[in-house]
């Protein structure tokens, strides 16, 4: 069983939730639900300049030739799309990413993946979000923030790794994005900076059924 830790004051109690295949157990209600108090000082930087890191990537994609590729997702890359009911209710789910804006080693000013599956779960008043399979799988909790949005912290787990290292504790590792349901059943992940390759990251969230 994976299991995921905050690794800070704000959420020390940790419990495993139960089994549910290859669900990693993750962390119980935090002490606080204030997600400001757990997200790192970098991390809280990258969520703060949300706006500048969309028009930046969405500048330099749509000048590399991509602008019907962004179109074609229509209210997916809206930077201020953010429909009430911000987190997705706990079940199972189609997600991929999108990256853009090339940056660092990346080629690539547009990169659009193939759908893996991934899963939300109920963890008292935060919510789990997770990738079930794969040799990159984000986990971690989506806070509520408003109804219009939620924060997602987590970690990226590689390999054949099957503890997620703590929040806060690998910056290489740590992932912070925005949360926001952009249309009927549609939200959307929104990573500014991230670590690797692009200026920002997009994880579309759809029902699987």
């Amino acid at each position: 069983m994976m299991r995921l830790g905050l690794g800070l004051a704000a959420c020390a109690a940790l419990t495993a939730c139960g089994s549910k295949g290859d669900r990693p157990a993750t962390a119980a209600a935090p002490v606080t639900l204030d997600w400001r108090q757990v997200a790192t000082d970098a991390d809280r930087n990258r969520l703060r300049n949300w706006r500048q890191a969309w028009l930046a990537a969405l500048t330099k994609a749509r000048a590399s030739g991509n602008t019907k590729a962004l179109a074609a997702q229509g209210e997916l890359f809206e930077p201020d799309r953010a429909l009430a009911d911000a987190l997705p209710p706990s079940g199972a789910y189609r997600c991929r990413v999108f990256k853009i804006g090339s940056n660092g080693t990346a080629t690539r000013d547009f990169t659009a993946y193939p759908w893996f599956e991934c899963r939300v779960d109920a963890e008292g008043e935060v919510s789990s979000f997770y990738k079930t399979s794969g040799s990159q799988r984000p986990v971690g909790l989506a806070f509520h923030d408003s109804d219009m949005r939620g924060v997602f912290l987590g970690t990226m787990m590689i390999g054949d790794e099957t503890t997620a290292l703590d929040y806060g504790r690998d910056a290489d590792r740590d992932m912070a994005g925005l949360i926001e349901r952009v249309g009927d059943k549609r939200w959307r992940i929104v990573l500014p900076y991230p670590r690797f390759e692009s200026m920002l990251d997009v994880v579309e969230i759809v029902p699987v059924s």
